[in-house]
């Protein structure tokens, strides 16, 4: 198993995105953001040093604490499903 700094530099560079998924982040997390600034958004919880991650079957769960937000994304695809907000 990678560390999780090593995992989550893998994320970043493989992370994609589906037509849907764009909305999906929109209406979860209750923002208007574009294509790039989620994108953005992405990547810049993947770099955070407070971000963690965590495989429950098929998926990683990656919250980013500073962003108070958590992103499913496929651990076989590396792809966004989800994002919502942490409690």
């Amino acid at each position: 198993m990678l560390a999780n700094s090593e995992l989550l530099a893998a994320i970043k560079r493989q992370v994609c995105y589906t037509d849907l998924v764009y909305q999906r982040v929109n209406k979860k997390l209750k923002i208007e953001l574009s294509r790039p600034e989620i994108e953005k958004l992405v990547q810049d919880i993947l770099i955070d040093d407070q971000t963690t991650v965590e495989k429950r079957g098929k998926n990683y769960y990656v919250s980013g604490l500073a962003y108070s937000t958590q992103l499913t994304i496929n651990s076989f695809n590396f792809r966004l499903i989800t994002a919502d907000r942490l409690k």
